[in-house]
């Protein structure tokens, strides 16, 4: 049986002499493998396939639950991103957070639309702004809200001295003394890129980064490497 999906190439691993395995994600199946056979021999008509960060229409061929690439028409591959070592930790980012939160057999529409939109908007140069939107956005589509709104305990308006609890994922004020100090900066920045009144700085960008890192650790138990590295750079 034959399958037609539009995917984005998540991960790639070698396997025997010519062959890969793919880890491709998709709105229809989730997050699922797939063989692509001959793509490190000179020459391969589908080696686009196998590269990070592809996103095409896959053809897949599956056989006892097994899948296997048999043609991609190209929709975008990204290439920008590679230009330069922050931009592809960045992207590598995106399709780990994906990775790490996107199952086989869910529905995945959300995730993919918010994967293919960031790598858009790093290709463009957005860098660590678009990072931020998508895990937001991601975290939010997983069960993982960050609440960047008053502080949920009291009402109050947020500003100056004020914490993170990573258990809720909200900011309370310093007054109610829930969760660990948090900067002004990071919440500014984050409420501005999720589109609420805010500003913007490189280094709220970069506290914002770190939280964000620290809450997907809290909550998930799994570590966002890339993002560990991109941080180190920006």
């Amino acid at each position: 049986m034959q399958y037609k999906t539009d995917a984005l190439l998540l991960r790639a691993v070698d396997y025997g002499e010519n062959d890969k395995i793919v880890t491709l994600l998709t709105a229809d199946m989730g997050k699922i493998g797939a063989g692509v056979k001959g793509v490190k021999k000179a020459g391969a008509k589908l080696r686009f396939a196998a590269q990070p960060f592809c996103f095409a229409e896959y053809v897949l061929a599956e056989r006892g639950g097994r899948y296997t690439a048999t043609g991609a028409s190209l929709y975008d591959g990204f290439y920008s991103v590679t230009e330069s070592v922050e931009t592809y930790y960045a992207a590598a980012a995106v399709c780990e957070a994906c990775d790490k939160l996107v199952f086989e057999g869910m529905d995945a529409k959300a995730p993919l639309l918010f994967a293919v939109n960031a790598l858009k908007e790093l290709s463009a140069g957005k860098g660590a702004a678009a990072l931020i939107g998508f895990l937001l956005k991601l975290l939010a589509s997983a069960g993982y809200p960050v609440g960047v709104e008053n502080c949920p305990k009291c009402g109050k308006e947020l500003n100056g001295r004020m914490r993170f609890d990573f258990a809720s994922g909200a900011f309370f004020c310093d007054g109610c003394g829930i969760g660990e100090p948090a900067s002004e900066n990071t919440y500014l920045t984050l409420r501005r890129i999720a589109g609420l009144s805010g500003e913007t700085s490189a280094d709220g960008e970069k506290r914002a980064l770190r939280l964000l890192y620290t809450y997907f650790f809290y909550q998930t138990d799994l570590e966002l490497n890339a993002l560990k590295e991109y941080v180190k750079l920006v």
